[in-house]
C-alpha cells in the first residue's frame, strides 16, 4: 500500500511524514510525498531534525504531484494546516483521502532551541499518527470506515 503525504511546498511537513512513516512502517507499507507548489528542495532544518531523531534522509526530495501519475497512491493525506492560506488540492482519483493538519515548524520565530523544539514536537505528533495508522485493520473494514479512521487519526 502506498501513502502520499501532500503539502504545499513539499519541503518540511510532508517530507517529515514521508521519512518518519517509512522509518516505522511494517513491510508492505510505503510513504511518498509531494507538493502542490514544490520548492524543489528540502529545507535543511527538516533534514537536520530527521537526522537528530535517527531517521534516514536518503532519497528525500521536493517534488510535485506529477511524480506519481504513473503509480498513484492508495491513500492521500494532506498535512497543510492553514486551508484558507495554502493550496492543498486533493485528487488522485479513487485514492482514499484524509487531512492531518500540522503546523509548519519552519514558520516558528525564535532561537535555535525553540525551532528545534518545534520540529521535535511535529515529529512526535507525526509518530503518534503513524502508529495509529499502522493499527487500522485495512483488510477487514470498508473504504468508508478507513476514511473515518484516517480522519479520526488526523485529530490526534
Amino acid at each position: 500500500m502506498r501513502v502520499l503525504f501532500m503539502c504545499t511546498a513539499n519541503s518540511c511537513r510532508s517530507i517529515l511524514c514521508e521519512a518518519l512513516f517509512n522509518h516505522l512502517a511494517p513491510v508492505g507499507l510505503e510513504a511518498v510525498s509531494s507538493g502542490s507548489f514544490p520548492k524543489g528542495k528540502v529545507l535543511p532544518r527538516s533534514l537536520a531534525a530527521l537526522e537528530r531523531a535517527g531517521i534516514s534522509t536518503g532519497g528525500l526530495s521536493s517534488k510535485g504531484n506529477d511524480a506519481f501519475v504513473d503509480c498513484p497512491p492508495n491513500i492521500v493525506i494532506t498535512v497543510c494546516n492553514k486551508a484558507a492560506g495554502e493550496a492543498c488540492p486533493v485528487y488522485f482519483g479513487p485514492a482514499i483521502k484524509s487531512h492531518w493538519g500540522l503546523e509548519d515548524p519552519s514558520d516558528i520565530d525564535g532561537d535555535e532551541a525553540q525551532i528545534d523544539a518545534a520540529f521535535a514536537a511535529t515529529l512526535a505528533r507525526i509518530e503518534q499518527r503513524c502508529r495509529a495508522f499502522f493499527n487500522i485493520p485495512f483488510d477487514s473494514i470498508t473504504p468508508d470506515e478507513i476514511k473515518r479512521e484516517l480522519d479520526r487519526i488526523g485529530t490526534l
